[in-house]
């Protein structure tokens, strides 16, 4: 059997399937450290995250929580393929290769270069590929290729978190906070990058369009995935009514899903984002 092992920042929650393993990144509250999706629910980190004045810590996945799933894979005659977070992102890419040294053709690692719900659709395409009957090399070829075609793109309601997290300045936060400005971000090269800001919601929910509209549109023949921060998904449905062409005629129904404390940690609640595999394949 083939099994795809990942971390947290996958934001894969309530996982039942066998050949699938979901590593938790460690999220520290001062004193305090919980294991992301093992103690700690989307829902509790947002509760403690809105009380903090401080931002919590997040910690990569260890060398050694991988090295034990390494070694049932090895014991039952498997093979594994590693999806981590963005190796710009976190150290959670170096500890799944450090862990990986004596396994050999065992285990084949694949950075991400992404976060969250795009490193979702990736872990979902594997699966898809593995259930395909695809050989290992032929999905790890694959997903080497195919990554490049995920875009995460998200709309921010606050610059707070970005400020606490020292991406940018007091004053430019105070100014963006009287201004109402929204920004939109993206994963590129597997790095968070500001695509534009817009003043306002609606203004905010245009822009986020555009940026799906530029990069040649959703291919809905492969995974993607619709999230949201906060406690509940009503600015995503909202986005998701008003901007209906996006998705008419394409799918029956569309399912939306929280983003848990990795992400959440830099961008706050209030956010929301579409990860997807471009439809231009160029």
């Amino acid at each position: 059997m083939i099994k795809i092992i990942t971390d947290s920042a996958s934001d894969i929650v309530g996982n039942t399937r066998e050949d699938l393993a979901v590593l938790p990144v460690t999220i520290t509250f001062g004193e305090e450290q919980f294991q992301d999706g093992v103690n700690l629910t989307h829902r509790m980190f947002y509760e403690k995250l809105v009380e903090c004045d401080d931002l919590p810590v997040t910690s990569q996945v260890p060398p050694f929580a991988f090295e034990e799933v390494y070694r049932q894979v090895r014991e039952q005659g498997d093979q594994a393929i590693v999806i981590t977070l963005s190796s710009k992102l976190s150290g959670t890419w170096q500890s799944a290769n450090i862990a990986a040294q004596e396994y050999g053709d065992t285990v084949h690692i694949v950075d991400s270069e992404n976060a969250s719900l795009g490193q979702h659709a990736l872990v979902e395409y594997a699966l898809r590929l593995k259930e395909e009957g695809l050989a290992l090399e032929e999905i790890v070829e694959r997903l080497e290729r195919d990554k490049k075609r995920i875009r995460l793109v998200a709309l921010l309601d606050t610059l707070e978190y970005l400020k606490k997290g020292g991406r940018i300045s007091k004053a430019a936060a105070m100014a963006g906070s009287l201004l109402s400005i929204k920004p939109v971000i993206a994963i590129q090269g597997g790095e968070v990058a500001i695509l534009g800001k817009a003043r306002g919601s609606r203004q905010g929910n245009n822009l986020l369009t555009e940026q799906i509209s530029q990069t040649g549109g959703i291919d809905f023949d492969k995974p993607f995935f619709l999230g949201y921060t906060g406690f509940g998904d009503e600015m995503l449905q909202k986005y998701i009514a008003d901007h209906e062409a996006l998705w008419k005629g394409s799918v029956d129904a569309l399912e939306t899903s929280s983003v848990g404390g990795t992400s959440g940690t830099h961008v706050g609640p209030g956010a929301i984002g579409v990860a997807f595999f471009s439809a231009d394949e160029a």
